[in-house]
């Protein structure tokens, strides 16, 4: 009996000293894997939120942003080379629209300077027109800002000639639409009553003419072709249109230029 008593005794002592020996081994704490050596960033000047065209910014407007070094374009605007460009830029006006997340450029930005947005987005040498326009000179409203347009005169009928129609100006981008300079809220159709159009200083008096002749009608280009045409059928169009407006100056008539 008491050797019995002795065996049972042993064998817990060694499941005693087993179970502790494992509960010992599972205690121990692993191994500290290798930290990920740190990448370098750099600060790049982003917008924060959808900044529309002709929008003058603020500095709730812009963020700084990390960016993998080899991601930061030369025109990109850093903290490290400057520290207080939202300051700077503060004020400046959108040509282009941002949107959000994209990297501020001065290329896409003008100082008002007192000026209005118009004046401002508007570029060198370039001038801004109005013409009145109606749901059926304005290709059912379906034109909107920055969209490219060919412009019509109708000739009202004289004597003996008939009313005839021609194009006067080719590839004229449209600035604005009444009050409307960009699309907003998913606008797809604006029936305006006078479109802003961006032309050169000799198109503004062709365009001008024009009303005095007959009706002005505007038809809408394809965005696919309002850069297909070369600069030589560009100079071969604006001769034949040339030809077709005179403008009279200080009493002489001149053909237009």
């Amino acid at each position: 009996m008491k050797a019995a008593r002795i065996v049972v005794l042993a064998v817990a002592v060694v499941a005693g000293g087993t179970a502790f020996l494992l509960a010992g081994r599972s205690d121990k704490a692993p191994k500290p894997h290798a930290q990920a050596p740190a990448v370098a960033t750099v600060d790049v000047l982003v917008a924060k939120a959808d900044i529309p065209m002709g929008h003058k910014l603020t500095p709730g407007d812009m963020q700084w942003q990390a960016w993998p070094p080899s991601a930061a374009n030369a025109n990109f605007i850093t903290k490290a080379s400057r520290p207080t460009a939202i300051d700077q830029l503060s004020g400046s006006i959108a040509r282009a629209p941002f949107v959000t997340g994209e990297p501020i450029r001065e290329a896409k930005l003008v100082k008002a300077d007192g000026s209005g947005y118009m004046a401002a987005i508007l570029p060198s040498g370039m001038r801004a027109v109005s013409t009145q326009i109606s749901a059926e000179t304005g290709a059912g409203g379906f034109i909107l800002p920055n969209d490219h347009v060919d412009v019509l005169l109708t000739r009202r009928a004289q004597g003996d000639e008939k009313a005839n129609s021609e194009i006067i100006l080719k590839n004229i981008r449209v600035l604005a639409i009444d009050q409307t300079v960009e699309e907003k809220n998913g606008q797809k159709v604006v029936v305006g009553k006078t479109a802003t159009l961006e032309l050169t200083p000799h198109q503004s008096e062709t365009l001008t003419l024009a009303h005095q002749l007959g009706t002005i009608s505007l038809a809408l280009r394809s965005i696919t072709d309002v850069n297909a045409k070369t600069a030589s059928n560009d100079e071969e169009d604006d001769n034949q249109r040339r030809g077709n407006v005179s403008i009279v100056r200080f009493g002489v008539g001149n053909t237009a230029k």
